[in-house]
């Protein structure tokens, strides 16, 4: 990895940040729906399985931001690196024409 361009590590990192703010998102959707079917009554059964609706559509729409925000970081990375690349032999050129 040492010699993987820093966009692809950027890329790869929020992957891997996604998939675990998913698994936890799960995680405390599975409780309240462990709770909902403890429930007594159905009011109660229908307010915690209503939090776990909301629970996954958070963690989703959380996940989709962290992934744009991952995207665009690495997008924009990628575009300094490759405007970096074409300004430095274009100043080199100038040089020596000077000369």
């Amino acid at each position: 990895m040492a010699d993987a361009d820093l966009d692809v590590v950027i890329r790869l990192l929020a992957k891997q940040q996604n998939k675990g703010l998913m698994a936890a998102a799960k995680g405390r959707r599975d409780r309240y729906l462990s709770l909902a079917a403890k429930a007594k009554d159905k009011e109660a059964k229908e307010r915690y399985k209503q939090i776990a609706k909301n629970t996954m559509l958070h963690g989703a729409a959380a996940a989709t931001r962290l992934q744009i925000s991952a995207d665009n970081a690495a997008d924009s990375y990628a575009r300094s690196m490759r405007n970096a690349a074409e300004a430095h032999p274009a100043k080199n050129t100038v040089e020596k024409t000077k000369t």
